[in-house]
């Protein structure tokens, strides 16, 4: 399994950036696949989580109305689009494989993209 992130870099607050997340080694359209960020000093975050077929998404509240989640199952490719972004979001973005919350965890992680939100 190997997921590459990508998109990452530095922007002014209220900008956007789109992040990609290239899977293979897997089904990738089987799997309910995530965004999880990790900011400086602080322990993951869970971002986004989208369902196998992509017809459901969630989103912390943190980035609700702000973020959204898609993928292209024919490309194995997970997207993860920021808009309106605040220094709050700094932080290094990890793309996993299943869902991640307190009773779960993905099986499998990307290396991360840096994300910086400065003026």
């Amino acid at each position: 399994v190997q997921l590459v992130e990508s998109g990452g870099g530095m922007v002014q607050p209220g900008g956007s950036l789109r992040l990609s997340c290239a899977a293979s080694g897997f089904i990738f359209r089987d799997d309910d696949m995530t965004w999880v960020r990790q900011a400086p000093g602080k322990g993951p975050e869970w971002v986004s989580t989208i369902s196998a077929d992509g017809s459901n998404a969630y989103f912390a509240d943190s980035v609700k109305g702000r973020f959204t989640i898609s993928r292209d199952n024919a490309k194995n490719t997970l997207y993860l689009q920021m808009n309106f972004l605040v220094p709050q979001d700094t932080a290094r973005y990890y793309c996993a494989r299943g869902l991640y919350s307190s009773t779960d965890a993905p099986d499998s992680w990307g290396r991360g993209t840096q994300v910086t939100v400065s003026s």
